[in-house]
């Protein structure tokens, strides 16, 4: 340590660079600092960089200089930095000494054009994930394919270890979620319907909004905030700690190893988890209909029997498997998008949660243009 007032540590997670500077990184300390660290910087190949500032205690310009040197003097300039965590006033130091290091003007706020180029620029990202999405589902499929074709590459210990997870865990929070949205459909048929003497309508209600629509987007949102955000995480874990590049060099595939059993479980556990939320569903409607309307258990199922019929039991159930499926991509695709950050690991969980959800309903959507068109 040249300094014994300011230094800094050097830590490479992935492909980014963590840099950890520590105590007065002022002008004061510019002549112990000035050279050492592009020099240890040099021989790293990295694409981002992230400067962690917890033990930072007072940087000015020349400080800010010397540390956005990290960006400039690798194998490869950096291709993108961030500040995770500091002040305002460091992030606006960082910001001029990056621009002087990179030859760049200043960034000036400009109101109007940066509105618009926020808005290009999410459409390129929107366009450029989909791009991605549609070449990793292209992947994935050609993936299931080799493996259908050859069982014996399955591993159903993982499948079966998932489907525990992703469905038998997930069954009492659905079964719960589930029964109190049933009462609580009912509760509103029954008041509404009361007051023009048909209240037996009420099992009409409760039998299509459950068995067509609400059991299933329950079902599937629910899966996607537990078992999708768990899917993206975990993979992203494996990537940040370089475990999938081993995986590759050892000649497994990634695809085959990660995805195709997560993509299984998905698929056999959502049909089971939505027929358990279809009959908590009935159940908590049947208990309120028992209760404020008067209506037996009996005259409930033959209501339900002869007004709803088994059919859109069927219609729910044959949503399910997309649904899973959808689930499952979107979380793993997700997960092997994560950089060697932190803040991209959460990013991307996010981003899988809100995604999933987004591509459930919309697809819901479809289904319910089909079955009317249809007729069913």
């Amino acid at each position: 340590m040249l300094s014994s007032t300011a230094d800094y540590e050097l830590e490479m997670r992935g492909e980014a660079l963590i840099v950890h500077p520590k105590g007065h990184w002022t002008i004061a300390q510019a002549g112990d600092l000035d050279g050492r660290l592009a020099g240890d910087v040099a021989a790293l190949t990295y694409t981002h960089v992230d400067y962690d500032m917890t033990g930072l205690k007072d940087l000015d310009t020349a400080g800010a200089y010397l540390l956005a040197r990290a960006i400039r003097y690798g194998v490869t300039p950096a291709e993108s930095w961030d500040v995770c965590t500091g002040s305002n006033g460091h992030r606006t130091l960082m910001k001029a000494a990056t621009s002087a290091v990179l030859g760049r003007e200043p960034e000036r706020p400009r109101q109007w054009y940066d509105a618009f180029a926020r808005i290009g620029e999410a459409t390129i990202r929107f366009w450029n994930e989909t791009v991605e999405t549609f070449a990793f589902l292209g992947h994935f499929f050609v993936v299931l394919a080799r493996v259908i074709a050859n069982p014996k590459r399955l591993r159903w210990r993982s499948i079966v270890s998932l489907i525990e997870s992703v469905g038998l865990d997930a069954a009492p929070i659905v079964m719960v979620l589930s029964f109190f949205i049933g009462a609580v459909i009912a509760y509103m048929g029954a008041n509404l319907l009361a007051s023009f003497g048909a209240s037996v309508f009420m099992v009409d209600l409760v039998g299509f909004s459950v068995l067509r629509e609400l059991a299933v987007i329950i079902t599937a949102i629910l899966l996607a905030g537990r078992s999708d955000s768990s899917f993206t995480a975990s993979i992203g874990a494996m990537k940040m700690r370089q475990e999938i590049d081993a995986m590759t060099v050892m000649g497994l595939d990634t695809y085959e190893v990660l995805v195709v059993p997560r993509a299984i479980a998905c698929v056999i556990a959502m049909p089971i988890l939505t027929f358990l939320a279809m009959m908590s569903g009935l159940g908590g409607g049947l208990i309120v209909a028992w209760t404020t309307a008067d209506i037996s258990p009996i005259l409930f199922f033959n209501r339900l029997n002869t007004a709803v019929g088994i059919e859109n039991l069927w219609v729910g159930l044959v949503k399910t498997p997309i649904f899973g499926l959808i689930i499952a991509i979107i979380g793993c695709r997700q997960g092997l998008a994560v950089t060697g950050s932190v803040e991209s690991l959460g990013q991307r969980t996010t981003t899988a949660v809100v995604q999933a959800i987004f591509a459930v309903i919309m697809v819901n959507a479809m289904f319910a243009i089909l079955f009317f068109q249809l007729g069913v």
